[in-house]
């Protein structure tokens, strides 16, 4: 199918993003925000990166800390998810008002979601003032997995945990299968003649 296209002037339509719940702590002040604009931007080393207006009440733990974490979402985590991304920390406890459950992470100062399969803990190695957000780079010093998403051969199932994406305004849960990466260039297997 080819769309017929109407020109719009330039914005933030990039869909869908991961609803990533994004924690951070400042002497002794932790707090769960919900960031949409995040990603990885490089493999060797591990870097990544988190959108955030300076307004924010979580912007200033992140910037005097220099570390955060990225949780990642999950069906189940899609209420909580929401109200982290209307509501303020300076106002409101949203550990205690979603009841989500957080401990210590391995290898920042910083709480990581029990809650959530996957976590990225990071370390900020520069802050780029764009405009209305600034860009937080940081290297991923740590992935936490959940033991119960790795199966008897040591690979992560991340699809079973029910991922949540982002697109225009709505959630939804990431659906079928439709390939895995190669597979438009794999050879086919032949079929063995018995």
């Amino acid at each position: 199918m080819s769309y017929s296209k109407e020109k719009w002037k330039g914005g933030t339509l990039l869909a869908p993003v991961p609803p990533a719940l994004v924690t951070c702590r400042d002497n002794g002040n932790d707090n769960v925000l919900t960031i949409a604009w995040t990603g990885i931007i490089n493999t060797i080393p591990p870097k990544t990166y988190i959108s955030v207006r300076p307004e924010r009440y979580s912007y200033d733990l992140i910037r005097n800390s220099g570390v955060f974490a990225i949780n990642l979402t999950t069906e189940a985590l899609v209420k909580a998810c929401d109200f982290c991304g209307v509501r303020s920390g300076a106002k409101v406890d949203k550990f205690k008002e979603t009841g989500l459950c957080a401990s210590d992470a391995f290898s920042i100062d910083a709480p990581i979601l029990d809650d959530s399969p996957v976590t990225l803990e990071c370390m900020v190695t520069d802050v780029i003032e764009l405009g209305s957000h600034h860009m937080f780079l940081a290297d991923i010093v740590s992935v936490d997995v959940a033991k119960e998403l790795i199966d008897p051969s040591g690979r992560l199932a991340l699809e079973k945990s029910g991922l949540l994406a982002y697109c225009h305004g709505e959630y939804y849960s990431l659906g079928k299968r439709l390939g895995s990466f190669g597979f438009s260039v794999r050879k086919k297997k032949k079929k063995r003649r018995k």
